[in-house]
Order: C-alpha cells, then structure tokens, then sequence
C-alpha cells in the first residue's frame, strides 16, 4: 500500500480551524490531485480574492489604452469663418478645397493629432489610421511573442512585462512630435498591452479551485469593460486640453500599478508545481489557504510528486509540429476567434462611420456600457452553460443581426436595436471564447493559447474595417455587412466540432490530457 502524506501539517499547540479532515498526498500526485482536494476543501479565501482582483485591475488600464485613440486621433470639428456669397465655404465643403482664411476648427488644434499634425489634407490617406493599424500590429506581433513566453517566465513575469511596456510606450507618446513616432509607440504599447489579456485570465484561473474558475475568469472582462467606460469621461473633462494630456491621464497610473502588480501578486502555483518549484508553491499555498488553516503549514515532499522540470511539456511550436490534434483544436478555436472578431470590431466601427452618427462620447459610452450586461451573462451562467453550443448560438445570431442591421434601411431605431444586439452577442461569445480555450489546453500551453486565440480576435478587428470600406459609400454597404455575418456565423460555429470542456477536469500536461482521453473524437479514432 503506498505511503501518503498530510498535505497539511498540524501545530502540536494548535487545533484545525475548521473540523474537517485534511487532503492526503499519494505518492506520485499529479498536479491536480495536490491543488483540488487543498482549494476545494478550502472555498475561495480573502488572499485569493485580492488576488483576482488585482490581476484584473491590468485589463482596466490595457481597454484605455484600446480604444484611447477614438478621441486622440478623432477628427475635429469645425466651422466656416466667412459666411458671404463672395466665399463657398459651408458645413458640406472639404477643407481641402478652402482657405485657410475661410474656416477653422471649433477647438484648438492640439486637442486631436489630426489637427495638430494637418491629416486630415495629407496626401496619403492612410496616416490618419496608422495608429490605429500599429497598434493592432503590434497586438499580433506581441501575441506570438510573449504568448509564448508566457509558458516559460511564468504569468506574473508575463503580466508585468507587458503592463510596464505598454504604459511606458504611452508615456513617451505624449511626447511625440510626428506622426510617426506617434505610430511607432503606438506600435510598442500594443505589443505589450497583447500580453495582458491572456496572462490575466490564465493567472486569475490558475490561483483558485476549479469549481471558481469560470467566475473569476470573468472579473478581467468586468475590469476592461470599466477601463472602457471610463474612458469618454476622461476624455470628456480633458476635451479642451492636449491630446497628450489624456495620454498621460491614462498611462501614469498603470505605472504605478505596475510596482503594484510586482509586490502584491503571487505566480501561479500550478504553474509552479508544473515546473517543479515545489517549495515557491508552497510559499504561495500557504499564504492562500492561511485563513482557513491557522497555525499550520503545507509539507510537500519533492520526492513523492510527480512534478518535475524535467516532465514539462516542450515549446508550443514543437507540440503543434507532433501532436496534430492539438494543432487542429487550436486552428478550429482562432478561426472562431476570428470570425468573432470582425463584428466585435466591425459594428462598433460602423456604428462610428455613418448611419447612427451620436455624440462622440455618447456612442462611445453607449458602446461600452453593453460590455456590462455580456460580463453578468458570462459571470452568471458560465458554470451552468455548455461552450460549444452557446457559443454557436451567440455567433449565429451576432451575424444574422450584422446583416439586418444594413437591410433595415432608413428605420433607424430599428437598425440600432439591430448593431446592438450584434456587438452584444459578440461581446458574449468573445468573453465566453477565452474561459472555453483555457479550459481546453492543459496547464503548460494554457497561456500560450489564450495568447494566440486573443490575438485571432484583434485581427479580425483588423480585417473588418478594410471589409466595411470595401463597399463604398453606405448605398453599397450591403454586401460588406453580409460577407461580416456569414464569416462571422459559419466561423464561430466551427467549435461544434470541438469537445466539451463543462465540468471536466483541467490537466497539466499533453502526457495527462492523452492518458485521460480529453481529444476530441477524431483523436479518439486514431485520425
């Protein structure tokens, strides 16, 4: 019979805390088998929440910095200065085309690079969008970079790094003097800012027990979703002043939660164990269970464990190159993902460029506000909820509205009801894609996926404008909202064909996921 060991040993002075026997320890204890029967015994205690709470707090500053450029790079308005016959300056001509003499712009010009810098008659017409296109470049160059770091620094190292780059990247911006110094930072700060995402929910997950873990994946979300709204606020009280001002308003302070984040949060002690740091995961056990067990302390024994460095799993690169199961599941989730992607950015995008022209605070704020109900949803049901098929349901209706919502025409309130229930859908299958496909990995390619899944998303953002453009004026805006909902539709139902994660348990490595028959059936099948 082999020999097992307390997980927890207790003070000869002392009484448990609680009265209820300790999880065991057998020999050869898989990863889950230490961390489950310790937290599940537990609950989820105040260390772990503050935890959470602070390893979302990176997703507040990461959707400033997201969507900041809708006010920085947004084009001014202005006004004629000579109302006569003798001038043909209206609120329809092209400043272009006028003197300078016949018009100006209703705010100071350095409320909006635009103005500053004179886009808005540059002979090319893509630097008004430069920024916007390097800092999503930036997102998928950062994405398959330090996504795969991610696995091997750790999530924490992963988490600052990113943070510290992108808001120092926003500091420096505010001192740009062209537009392309503008861009490159922009460049740098969405390559940082591409790590945050994942690393929040793999580092968020990965700190509490299984039967939490859908919950407090969706606490970055309900962070991001507050980082958005409070955006046209600060944009709003800073709408006289510099555009750099807002920058500084919004970076300054990711800064300091920067050291923060480097002080008062703990690496993930699965990702620890799977390393084999028995002893740093025990540090960071002990301090998460402390209010449960006073008085005692975690004796792991590196020897009985079945953990070690040794046993990790090789670079994702090399994992997608020998196990084509795994390459296939990733590939199904980023076409997903993708497909996701272009009316999460897409509607927005059209809401902004004609037929539902609002207050540019207000729309922006009217956008953000529906990433609200899309997080209590996903909070909610997420435990109760199958992923493949609320998934395809969300993707299937977010088309099918993205492609009314151009047919119904001249019937406004109708066509708005319609872009809404579109992002909204979005929203949701967005927030529930990212818990599913860090439920689908196993520990030591988690964050490397979600990384990359994250990452098929902002392309699609990419591409969707582009595809918006392609029709023209809004008389053939039709076709492009068509082709957004039927990729969007046939894409993000392609995780049907993708096993079902609810209520299954999370292994650590590609060796456990195999043994324990997690693939999906053409796997099964010896495809």
């Amino acid at each position: 019979m082999a020999d097992s060991t307390p997980l927890l040993s207790n003070s000869p002075s002392t009484k448990n805390h609680q009265d209820q026997e300790f999880p065991k320890l057998n020999d050869h204890s898989s990863l889950e088998e230490i961390i489950e029967p310790l937290f599940g015994s537990c609950g989820i205690a105040w260390p772990q929440i503050l935890q959470v709470i602070l390893v979302s707090l990176a997703c507040f500053f990461e959707a400033q910095q997201t969507f900041i450029t809708i006010f920085t790079d947004a084009i001014p308005s202005w006004h004629c200065t000579q109302i006569s016959t003798n001038t043909s300056c209206n609120s329809k001509s092209n400043v272009c085309q006028l003197s300078s003499k016949e018009w100006t712009w209703d705010k100071p010009i350095y409320t909006s690079i635009v103005s500053e810098w004179s886009l808005h008659c540059s002979e090319s017409p893509i630097l008004q969008g430069l920024p916007a296109s390097s800092f999503f470049m930036g997102c998928l160059l950062g994405g398959l970079v330090l996504g795969l770091l991610g696995d091997t620094i750790g999530r924490k190292t992963m988490l600052f790094f990113g943070c510290l780059i992108m808001s120092m990247a926003s500091i420096f911006i505010a001192f740009s003097d062209n537009i392309w110094m503008y861009s490159a930072l922009r460049f740098l700060s969405g390559y940082g800012r591409a790590a945050i995402g994942s690393s929040v929910l793999v580092l968020s997950s990965e700190s509490v027990a299984k039967q939490y873990q859908g919950k407090v994946g969706t606490i970055g979300f309900f962070m991001s979703t507050l980082g958005f709204v409070s955006l046209p606020g600060l944009a709003y009280i800073n709408r006289n002043y510099s555009w750099r001002v807002l920058y500084l308003w919004t970076s300054l302070p990711a800064v300091v939660y920067c050291m923060l984040l480097q002080f008062c949060v703990y690496e993930s002690p699965r990702w620890l164990l799977s390393k084999g740091e028995v002893r740093e995961a025990s540090a960071v056990l002990n301090t998460f269970i402390a209010p449960y067990f006073k008085n005692q302390s975690l004796n792991l024994d590196h020897k009985k464990l079945n953990i070690t460095s040794r046993g990790s799993d090789p670079p994702l690169i090399k994992i997608l190159l020998r196990k084509r199961w795994i390459l296939r599941q990733l590939l199904l989730v980023l076409a997903a993902g993708f497909g996701i992607g272009l009316m999460y950015y897409g509607m927005p995008l059209g809401l902004g460029n004609g037929n539902f022209s609002l207050n540019l605070y207000l729309s922006t704020e009217l956008n953000a506000l529906l990433e609200l109900p899309a997080f209590l949803i996903v909070f909610f049901l997420v435990e109760k909820c199958k992923r493949r098929s609320t998934l395809v349901g969300l993707s299937i209706l977010s088309g099918v509205c993205g492609m009314l919502c151009m047919m119904a025409g001249e019937r406004k309130v109708l066509q708005l009801v319609l872009e809404l229930t579109s992002f909204f859908s979005a929203c949701t299958a967005f927030d529930l894609l990212l818990i599913y496909t860090s439920e689908l990995f196993p520990t030591s390619i988690r964050n490397a996926t979600v990384s990359i899944v994250w990452q098929a998303v902002v392309l699609g953002g990419v591409v969707s404008p582009v595809l918006v453009d392609a029709g023209g004026d809004n008389s053939n805006k039709i076709l492009p909202y068509m082709v957004l909902g039927i990729m969007t539709s046939i894409a993000g139902s392609l995780v049907i064909f993708l096993p079902e994660t609810k209520g299954l348990e999370i292994p650590k490595n590609i060796q456990e996921q195999e043994q324990k028959g997690v693939e999906p059936p053409y796997v099964m099948n010896g495809v």
